[in-house]
């Protein structure tokens, strides 16, 4: 796919058709050389689609605010396994690797594509001319290979007209035989549509849709995009946040709660790392016990911690030594990053950082997750059916941190909701605030939060599944009294090689034996009731067969 034609037009060199008027693009032909998309606009009661709703043909240039519309249209069009005319892949990283005659240039119009919609200066497409255009006969279809006609044509409509006004074009109903062409709007795109869809090209329409999406990218540090197997694009109806967006129903603990460790937590302890007494800091009192640590100093201390540990009681951990969740790497080595201990990453303890409120500083070596992503990722396209994935362009250590997963944070009703309304593939997005449930008599799993990933977050929103991970996620907290709102932070389980795909377990279950896995995956192939569950395509040794069994 040739990269050098300009991918988006000027904004202001024409009236454009609102996303939020738009029900649905339902067909696309070539007219003249250009590409041409069929929209359905949105009516007041739909579903189902009234048989007199508007429908309309647009070029491109008018469709600039509805990318996301004709994304879902040519995915529908792999989905369905229809032919499309583009046999191009794309491999593209980002703005940094497009050559400066390969950037759009926003203060140059798209060549043919700055027609005006009428050939009045009016701003507006008159039911006269609407009435005009439908009964010319240049409007019938036009196939690929017919680039024949005049160079400039009107928009054809079906049961109704268009105006323009204020920059938009704007749909309006009419019955008048004399003014629009009357149809049943549930009968398109009639099958001359579709035999003319399966010749015509929409490789402009996903240049402007990759456009689109990098626009957003790259405004997301050390992250490309890589598609060396198809034309496709990550779904531009997401946004990429930097922190949790909190919905109704959703609070944090109060400010005043969120206390940090004081005295004699200094900078300048430990060869300035920070917190260096995990006795003392306050940060550290809900911590894992260091029980090694505690029975060579406090042997009575240690026998009474285990009896209460093992009966199931409530124990006061205070002054007890606890665990430091991370190595700090040697002072002077940038090279070598804080990595998570062995013990947090098998054991899967809350991790408890230092905060802004603290004594210790910025230095800290308490402080990983929350001064963000320091490794560079790229999402790409998965040659394996698996969608889209993500790998880190550098070469990742066991315990070292790769980013949070990010969202809105709503309430369980709430989630319950949005699934119920999408379907079971909303599940993938869906992630439980519930490591604390049993902590708090007021925290159960009926009213814990949840994070839904779907439509905004980060690049780990992007990360596939496998039954045996290289990656785990960890709760990190910043605020040892806040048990509903935390981060989740992955980080690598093992040495991972540059360019190896990063996965977790969607069920976050611990490693089991190959042959108890073996004898699951028979019994889940066999339970009528996972049928219409979806198949796992992670590929491992010890996979599952199916996701969320």
């Amino acid at each position: 796919m040739s990269l050098n034609a300009p991918l988006l037009p000027n904004a202001r060199a024409t009236y454009r058709v609102r996303a939020v008027d738009v029900s649905k693009v339902i067909c696309h032909r070539q007219r003249n050389g250009q590409e041409e998309y069929l929209v359905r606009w949105k009516a007041l009661k739909e579903p189902p689609v009234p048989p007199r709703a508007i429908c309309s043909w647009h070029p491109l240039k008018e469709l600039t605010l509805c990318l996301h519309h004709l994304q879902s249209y040519i995915e529908q069009l792999r989905e369905r396994g229809e032919k499309i005319a583009n046999n191009d892949t794309v491999a593209i990283a980002g703005a940094e690797h497009l050559s400066p005659n390969e950037i759009p240039n926003r203060k140059r119009k798209a060549p043919g594509l700055s027609a005006p919609l009428s050939n009045g200066d009016s701003g507006s497409l008159t039911p006269q001319d609407s009435a005009r255009f439908s009964r010319e006969p240049s409007l019938g279809i036009t196939s690929s290979s017919d680039a024949s006609g005049p160079t400039r044509q009107a928009t054809e409509v079906y049961n109704g007209f268009l105006q323009k006004r204020e920059g938009k074009i704007i749909a309006k109903k009419s019955k008048d035989p004399n003014i629009t062409k009357i149809v049943n709007a549930t009968k398109l795109p009639t099958p001359e549509m579709r035999e003319a869809a399966s010749t015509a090209p929409v490789s402009t329409a996903e240049r402007f849709i990759r456009e689109a999406f990098l626009q957003k990218l790259r405004t997301v540090p050390k992250v490309k995009l890589e598609n060396h197997v198809d034309t496709s694009t990550p779904s531009l109806e997401f946004d990429f946040i930097w922190e949790f967006e909190l919905r109704d129903g959703v609070h944090r603990a109060p400010a005043e709660v969120n206390l940090g460790c004081q005295k004699p937590c200094r900078p300048n302890m430990g060869q300035y790392v920070g917190c260096e007494y995990t006795k003392l800091c306050g940060c550290l009192e809900y911590a894992a016990v260091d029980e090694g640590a505690l029975e060579s100093k406090d042997v009575d201390g240690y026998h009474a911690y285990l009896h209460a540990k093992q009966n199931g009681y409530v124990i006061d951990t205070t002054g007890m030594p606890k665990r430091f969740p991370y190595r700090k790497s040697k002072v002077g080595d940038e090279k070598v990053p804080s990595t998570l201990q062995a013990f947090y990453l098998e054991e899967r303890h809350p991790i408890y950082e230092c905060n802004s409120n603290c004594n210790c500083g910025p230095v800290c070596k308490s402080r990983v997750v929350q001064k963000g992503r320091k490794v560079p990722l790229v999402i790409f396209k998965t040659p394996n059916n698996r969608g889209w994935g993500v790998y880190c362009a550098e070469d990742l250590i066991r315990g070292e941190f790769i980013d949070t997963y990010l969202g809105e944070v709503i309430t369980n009703d709430e989630a319950d909701r949005r699934e119920s309304k999408t379907g079971k593939d909303k599940a993938s997005y869906l992630y439980n605030l519930d490591k604390f449930v049993g902590d708090d008599d007021t925290l159960t799993e009926e009213n814990c939060y949840v994070v839904d990933g779907q439509y905004m977050g980060g690049v780990t929103r992007f990360l596939n599944h496998s039954c045996e991970p290289n990656c785990r996620q960890y709760t990190v907290s910043y605020n040892k009294h806040d048990l509903r709102v935390y981060d989740l932070a992955f980080f690598a389980y093992q040495d991972i090689p540059a360019g190896t795909e990063l996965t977790f377990d969607y069920m976050d279950k611990d490693e089991e034996e190959e042959e108890d896995v073996l004898r699951q995956r028979e019994e889940a192939a066999n339970d009528p009731q996972n049928e219409d569950k979806k198949p796992c395509n992670c590929g491992a040794r010890k996979c599952r067969g199916y996701l969320w069994v």
